[in-house]
């Protein structure tokens, strides 16, 4: 099939804070993030077809929109930044997760594999006993054994922001009571136990480590009988008052290569201070945990597309609105959006390639994106103060099948709600840039970069 005769143009990652003043000093951490299908991922499964792949990235896709959509619905009448949520996304899982992260805790320390997950803030693992524990890679770690574990008392003010049970099972005439937690789920088992605090050790990408001393976290004794799940616990990095980067800083950063790419490993989130903050910004708001950001325009090439500039606009008590997400592979538009981008694509594909039909929410073609879109024109998002995201045709499309591929961008309606005009930038929009938020400076910054260039 002959490539599209267009002429070159170059191609140009719910985190959560506070206001608690914690003991530990602010300090830099860098953390590799491993991609689900990533050779140095334990789940990689070098058999799995691309078509499966593909299919997996559509299902996580639309889980996250579904949960983000009644989120958003759920909690529209607040705009606290402060407000916890403690019914959290589905349980993560090896299906519907991208990222993974490890790292040790206690002294001496216990290696832990978690899943990444925005959609909730607290960092919880499986502890000693276990009433209920599912299976993981390496041992559950024993509070009793490492001499740096403290339990949280009742009477501590951070327990008054503990998941679920609002403690109210402490004896608050005894100060030495444990402070409960119970971290609930919309799909999938709870997690309960005790608050708690332990030395964490990350390994650094120059093979040394940093140590953050008296880190809060859940310690679950009751975490559902999954025998699939093969982690060790979930490393929550949405905004709420428990949150590890809320212990480290108001500032963060994330650097993701191609998602697709197995041989990948400079996959990177950098929490506190040194964060790298750079590039063109845009304003950032933050209400009830989720990070939005105003979308003004969208273009093809060199054509901006005829869109009223206010339809990506978050209003105050509504629905809608641009979210930039780390859960969904894919792109969401609401619905003037999505169709005027899709037909443009449609307008200069059609003349060379076959469409194929997947459903009516898709746009997909017969071929190979990256043999039959050689010099297809870039697509820009452009957002407030004119910073962008260029979208090259590894960002923009997805290779369904061998011999298909379809544009990673969909239509928020797809679920049939007509309750949210809600938009969501994912992951493969993201890809090959360096996201910074700066909470304190409210501003969200992105920079066009090699993430191996970011190493230590």
């Amino acid at each position: 099939m002959a490539a599209i005769p267009f002429s070159l143009i170059p191609p140009l990652i719910f985190f959560t804070f506070t206001t608690i003043t914690f003991t530990a000093s602010p300090k830099r951490v860098v953390i590799e993030l491993i991609h689900r299908d990533s050779i140095h991922s334990p789940f990689h499964n070098h058999k799995q077809s691309l078509s499966n792949k593909a299919q997996q990235a559509i299902n996580t896709s639309f889980a996250r929109l579904a949960y983000l959509q009644s989120k958003t619905r759920s909690s529209s009448s607040s705009t606290s930044e402060e407000e916890e949520d403690y019914q959290a996304d589905v349980f993560p899982s090896i299906d519907s997760s991208l990222f993974y992260l490890n790292f040790s805790i206690g002294r001496p320390p216990i290696p832990q594999f978690t899943v990444m997950d925005t959609g909730s803030s607290l960092l919880w693992i499986q502890c000693q006993p276990c009433i209920n524990c599912f299976k993981q890679f390496g041992p559950i770690f024993n509070p009793a054994k490492s001499s740096t574990f403290n339990n949280v008392s009742c009477l501590s003010p951070y327990c008054r922001f503990s998941p679920g049970t609002r403690n109210k099972s402490c004896d608050k005439a005894n100060s030495y009571s444990k402070c409960m937690y119970n971290q609930t789920y919309v799909h999938g088992p709870s997690s309960s136990g005790v608050l708690a605090t332990d030395e964490i050790v990350f390994k650094t990408s120059d093979e040394g480590t940093t140590t953050v001393p008296e880190v809060i976290f859940g310690c679950g004794h009751d975490n559902g009988k999954l025998n699939d799940r093969q982690l060790s616990g979930v490393f929550g990095l949405g905004l709420g008052h428990l949150s590890l980067v809320s212990q480290l800083g108001r500032s963060f950063s994330y650097c993701i290569g191609n998602l697709y790419d197995p041989f990948y490993h400079h996959n990177k989130l950098v929490l506190g201070y040194g964060a790298r903050i750079e590039g063109d910004s845009t304003p950032l708001e933050v209400i009830n945990g989720r990070y939005y950001v105003t979308l003004k325009s969208i273009s093809v090439g060199e054509k901006q597309l005829d869109l009223d500039v206010n339809i990506f606009k978050r209003r105050t008590w509504s629905n809608d609105g641009v979210i930039i997400d780390t859960g969904s592979p894919a792109t969401w538009l609401i619905k003037e959006g999505f169709e005027a981008l899709r037909d443009e694509v449609q307008s200069l594909l059609d003349m060379w390639l076959n469409r194929y039909w997947y459903s009516s929410w898709s746009l997909c073609y017969e071929g190979s994106a990256r043999e039959d879109l050689v010099g297809f024109p870039v697509v820009r998002f452009e957002f407030e103060d004119g910073a962008e995201l260029v979208l090259d045709r590894e960002s923009l499309f997805l290779q369904a099948w061998p011999n298909v591929f379809c544009m990673a961008v969909f239509p928020s309606f797809v679920n049939g709600d007509a309750y949210t005009r809600l938009s969501l930038i994912g992951m493969m929009a993201q890809q090959n840039y360096n996201v910074a938020y700066d909470i304190d400076g409210r501003k969200l910054s992105f920079e066009r970069i090699d993430c191996a260039l970011l190493d230590d």
